[in-house]
Order: structure tokens, then C-alpha cells, then sequence
């Protein structure tokens, strides 16, 4: 079971990676950094269970650490089970959307982000610069009045995922496949080429997650100048699909979304293949990528749940 609890790994890496003592609560705020995001009730559910099982041990008051048994068990067991999971998860997200861009019903897939409660007004200030500046996925966010999963002082925020836009594609019949999520550099307000790429069938950490943590985007510069570097998702399906593509791209656009970027076989600094398409979208990430850049603490689980289209549009 632990090889394939993904919560129970991120933990027991946790403690692997800070090797003190650490209690509930410092781990909540750790594992809510990774896109995990747990009350400190659930953790303490998830310890008590490494317990058990001997992998973890209380240190009195301070918090738990591994156990000689524990280090084995991450150490064999945390890279393999983890590389696939993000796309894995993503795919399946997209299965359950029912999105339907001309009636604008159906259900999307959603981020959920975290953000201190004082700072709400400034985080909406970085939100609303990127609906202005048109570089996310949608023009349109939900803030959340009460929801179990976020913490007392603190207010949740849903964005749409851009994997909803696989979900339109894959009940349409157009088989789809999420291939990169890169940094796409832009002057002047155009997107001129692909700085880095990041496949996400062979990582175990989300590629945009990574280059914001890394502070390899440029979001404020984008937004005030047209120039700099934003978050970008790259999308293949059949070139034999092109007529329908099209069309659906025209129904997206009709209902706001941002979508895509660019398409075609030979797009930017992409490899050039005759018999498929490559579509590029802005990510929904970039409301992230601004608000970190801003010096925001903010956390974010990709790819949350699933929510229906209309629950989004109630609040901004």
C-alpha cells in the first residue's frame, strides 16, 4: 500500500529530506509547498498509520522521524512509484470532464490554491492582471467562502486546469496527449519560442510547478511590457483531426478561453511532425507564476477535482 499511496511517500520524503523531529503542522504547510494540500488533522492520520506500519516514530512532543525501516522503505520505493503519476492523475481529471464549450455546461478541472487571508486583496490584484493581459487558460476565477480543505486563516482559490481542454477533445473522439509543459518566451505580446521543456510521462514533479519554485518566469515583465517569460502547455492529437480541431478551438474562443497559443505541425522551436498537431495554450499556472513572483506565499494543488463550469463564473 505505501508504494502506491502517493501522500504517505511525500511524507515520509519530508522527513527524509529534514531528518529533525517535525510535527502535523509543519508538514501540512510542507506538503500543501509539493501540492498536497492536507489539513493537520489528516496528516496526523497519515502518521498515525507510518506508525504503525514502522515506518515513522514520535519523538515526544517535536514530531516524528523515520525509522531505520522507513529510510529503506522511501529510498527504494519514492522515485519509481512517482515518475507517471502527475500525468496519470491529470488524465484521469480529464476523463471526468464533461465540458461542453457551446452550451457552456458541463464539468471543468480545477486548481486549487491557498493564499494567506490578509493578503487576498493583493492576490487578486495578481490574478486580474493576468485575466487583462489574456495569458492564462480562462479569464475567470472562483474565490472560496468555506471549504474543508483550507485552513483556518487562509482563503482557497479555483482556477481552471488546462487538462479540461483533453477532457473537450477526447468526447469529441480526437484522442489527445498532454507531451510538454515548458517556458514560452514572448516579445512584444507575441510568443516567439520555447525557452525549456519538461515531458511529463518520465517526471515526478509537475514541470510548471517546477519553473515557478525556480523563479524561471517572468510573469510581471510579460504583463507590463508584452515581453518576457510565461508558463505554456504543448498538446498533440491526430493532423487527420485538424477540420474538427479548428471548430472546437472557434467554440473555446466563443466561451473565452484563451486557446491555443499556436497550432500546426511546425510550431516555434517544436519538432516538426507531418502527421500530427501540436497545440500550444497558455496554463492556467501563470495566475501562479504572478502572484510568487509578487512575493505572495501561495500553494497549489494541480489538478484538484473536478467542478461545474458555472460554479466558476459565481465568483471573482
Amino acid at each position: 500500500m505505501i508504494r502506491t499511496e502517493r501522500k504517505y511517500i511525500e511524507i515520509l520524503r519530508i522527513l527524509k529530506e529534514h531528518r529533525e523531529p517535525m510535527g502535523a503542522k509543519r508538514l501540512s504547510e510542507l506538503m500543501a509547498e509539493r501540492g498536497f494540500v492536507l489539513s493537520d488533522r489528516a496528516v496526523q492520520y497519515y502518521l498515525r498509520y507510518l506508525d504503525e506500519m514502522g515506518f515513522t516514530e514520535k519523538v515526544g512532543n517535536m514530531g516524528r522521524i523515520l525509522t531505520p525501516y522507513g529510510l529503506e522503505e522511501t529510498e527504494s520505493a519514492l522515485v519509481g512509484d512517482r515518475i507517471g503519476f502527475i500525468i496519470s492523475k491529470l488524465e484521469r481529471l480529464a476523463f471526468l470532464c464533461s465540458f461542453d464549450p457551446v452550451t457552456c455546461t458541463g464539468d471543468v478541472a480545477y486548481n486549487l490554491s491557498i493564499v494567506p487571508e490578509e493578503k487576498i486583496g493583493d492576490v487578486q490584484k495578481a490574478f486580474d492582471e493576468v485575466v487583462e493581459a489574456r495569458c492564462g487558460f480562462f479569464p475567470g476565477y472562483r474565490i472560496l467562502d468555506r471549504d474543508p480543505r483550507v485552513p483556518s486563516g487562509s482563503v482557497g482559490i479555483m482556477t481552471i486546469c488546462s487538462i479540461t481542454m483533453d477532457g473537450v477533445f477526447q468526447r469529441r473522439g480526437i484522442p489527445v496527449r498532454m507531451a510538454y509543459g515548458g517556458r514560452l518566451a514572448m516579445e512584444h505580446g507575441e510568443p516567439i519560442r520555447f525557452v525549456d521543456l519538461i515531458g511529463y510521462r518520465g517526471t515526478s514533479i509537475d514541470p510548471l510547478q517546477l519553473f515557478i519554485t525556480a523563479g524561471l518566469t517572468s510573469l510581471p515583465s510579460l504583463i507590463a511590457t508584452g515581453s518576457g517569460t510565461g508558463l505554456a502547455n504543448v498538446r498533440e492529437v491526430p493532423a487527420a483531426a485538424e477540420s474538427q480541431v479548428r471548430e472546437i478551438v472557434a467554440q473555446m474562443r466563443k466561451a473565452d478561453f484563451i486557446f491555443p497559443v499556436a497550432m500546426g505541425a511546425s510550431v516555434f522551436n517544436l519538432v516538426t511532425d507531418p502527421y500530427r498537431l501540436s497545440i500550444v495554450a497558455f496554463s492556467g499556472m501563470n495566475y501562479i507564476a504572478n502572484t510568487f513572483e509578487r512575493g505572495i506565499a501561495i500553494t497549489t494543488e494541480i489538478g484538484a477535482g473536478n467542478i461545474p463550469f458555472s460554479k466558476i463564473l459565481q465568483s471573482k
